[in-house]
């Protein structure tokens, strides 16, 4: 009798029902833990994506379990339905507005251009992604990581395509990550030397007038325009509106910070969740990941090669390598042009002036996601 207990006790542990393809995602999770702990690849989501990974492919742990028959579900699917309800996201938006400052984009309103362009990879990326055989709502899902935008891709694929949730988030995320080791040898390949030397003229002052009208001119021309769009255009102007309207820091600085961090670990850790090893190791995976690369290679050109229109159209006066900020990736796309034109001008100081175009590109994926949400 002990002996048959003993088995059966044996047989109910992990290391007797853990499958190969179960021991392929532990390994993939341990590398995104790896990336974010020593690379410090985007760790804020990163950490937690992978450690969600790890979590939902040890047997027999019913962490994503649905409630059967008057049984409680697993920790994470209750989690989870901050993300398949739409609510992660947006509130993930609302810090990010509380975090940044529109000034650049408002003393230099043409850098709106380049965000928009850094779009381009998002809608060029969905028809290609139809024509290798996704649905249309899984093409739009998949384009959206071009953007290199977390929050948006996982708000648009929870709306789109639920089942490719787990291949999408990390996809976005890692090329967040990877984006100073992307970007730059696409700014130099569309760039000379001599574009890259351009010094820019300072940024004129932007009045705090100006900065509390601009949340509420863009939430209400989006809003209008491209409804769908409301919810993340629409929390990410309300947090701006909080940090600069100078009478509710208290709700800024928890927007900023306690908020944030709450939704941060709760998005991530569900999201490495939705990877089960039935649901990632598929062939679709692998091109929705190259599709995502072609998708946010295509942004950063475009950006780039509108920047050189730019600059010949102000007389050498816009530093194309500003173009590239375009995507989403606050602040870190920004810091890369400020990096790689430091390169060949020491006294190059374009960090303030590629923030412009990075927020407008934050701006630009929420609208991207907004039409494709109305078109799909």
């Amino acid at each position: 009798m002990l002996i048959d207990k003993l088995v059966m006790f044996i047989d109910s542990t992990g290391f007797m029902n853990m499958t190969l393809t179960q021991f392929i995602m532990v390994f993939i999770a341990a590398i995104l833990i790896y990336l974010a702990i020593e690379k410090k690849y985007e760790p804020l989501l990163l950490l937690p994506i992978g450690f969600g990974m790890f979590l939902v492919n040890l047997p027999l742990g019913g962490l994503m379990a649905p409630p059967i028959d008057g049984q409680l579900g697993g920790l994470f699917w209750y989690l989870f339905q901050g993300v398949d309800l739409g609510i992660f996201p947006p509130l993930i938006f609302l810090g990010v507005g509380a975090m940044t400052d529109f000034g650049p984009l408002i003393a230099n309103p043409k850098t709106f251009l380049l965000g928009a362009a850094a779009q381009f990879g998002i809608f060029t990326t969905v028809i290609g992604a139809t024509l290798l055989g996704f649905t249309a709502r899984e093409a739009g899902a998949i384009g959206i990581i071009g953007g290199a935008d977390g929050p948006t891709a996982i708000y648009l694929t929870a709306n789109l395509a639920p089942e490719l949730l787990g291949s999408v988030a990390i996809a976005a995320y890692s090329y967040m990550a990877l984006v100073p080791i992307i970007q730059p040898p696409i700014m130099k390949a569309l760039t000379t030397p001599k574009e890259r030397e351009i010094v820019m003229e300072q940024l004129r002052p932007v009045s705090r007038r100006e900065k509390i009208l601009f949340p509420i001119i863009v939430t209400l021309l989006t809003g209008l325009v491209i409804p769908a769009s409301i919810p993340l255009v629409g929390m990410l102007m309300f947090g701006n509106l909080l940090k600069e309207s100078g009478v509710t820091d208290r709700l800024s600085k928890t927007a900023q910070n306690e908020l944030n961090n709450i939704v941060v670990i709760f998005l991530g850790v569900t999201v490495g969740a939705k990877a089960s090893a039935d649901a990632f190791l598929r062939v679709e995976t692998l091109m929705i990941i190259g599709l995502g690369l072609v998708a946010f290679a295509i942004g950063t050109a475009a950006g780039v090669i509108l920047g050189k229109v730019m600059c010949k159209l102000s007389g050498g006066k816009i530093n194309p390598l500003i173009g590239s900020a375009g995507v989403s990736a606050v602040p870190m796309a920004a810091r890369v042009s400020q990096t790689v034109g430091r390169e060949y001008n020491p006294n190059n100081h374009l960090l303030m002036h590629a923030m412009g175009p990075n927020v407008a590109g934050v701006i630009g994926s929420a609208v991207a996601a907004g039409i494709l949400l109305s078109i799909l």
